[in-house]
């Protein structure tokens, strides 16, 4: 899978946004293999962080002045959020950037392979927890909701994804579409 992953990036054409005023920013789709079986590493993040309070997501954030480029945005941030060292994620391809509407970012999103067994340090004060999700189970398709669905009073567009008691929804959810679309359009899905 790792193989097809990076090949079926590699040979794709990223569609960029531009950034017209919007915050640039970067998240790292880190992917692990147990057993044979991959997954996919979210986060959870905090109710006190500034934006997207207690939301699914993928570790990032926006892009520092000091930042050499957009991946090392998206290293850096996973650093920050879940101890994963740079040098231990092996970055296997890029996606197409993904406009926030609600909080004017440009996210660049950046596919990582991880070690495993890895050992994770969770930033207290950004990250409530860590959720690892089974590939397969996104991409058969039974994660995915297309209806309309209100948590916490508030209303999520589709779509979502559900995994055990979390809902993936917004921008995260968007981009993990896009992801899992490429790999099933090239034959890595389940």
């Amino acid at each position: 899978m790792e193989t097809t992953i990076h090949d079926l990036l590699r040979t794709r054409r990223k569609l960029p946004l531009p950034i017209n005023g919007r915050v640039p920013a970067a998240v790292l789709i880190p992917l692990y293999c147990e057993d044979g079986a991959w997954h996919v590493v979210f986060i959870k993040r905090t109710q006190t962080v500034s934006s997207h309070k207690g939301q699914i997501s993928f570790p990032g954030g926006s892009r520092d002045p000091e930042d050499a480029d957009l991946k090392t945005t998206a290293l850096r941030e996973a650093w920050e959020e879940v101890g994963l060292k740079p040098e231990d994620a092996e970055v296997l391809g890029e996606l197409d950037d993904e406009f926030t509407t609600t909080s004017n970012y440009v996210v660049t999103p950046f596919v990582g392979r991880l070690p495993w067994p890895y050992t994770f340090v969770r930033n207290e004060a950004e990250v409530a927890e860590i959720l690892t999700v089974p590939l397969d189970k996104l991409l058969d398709g039974s994660a995915r909701r297309d209806d309309i669905e209100v948590v916490d009073g508030r209303t999520l567009p589709p779509p979502t994804y559900h995994h055990e008691n979390h809902v993936i929804w917004g921008a995260t959810a968007l981009i993990l579409e896009k992801f899992l679309a490429i790999l099933n359009a090239g034959g890595a899905g389940a």
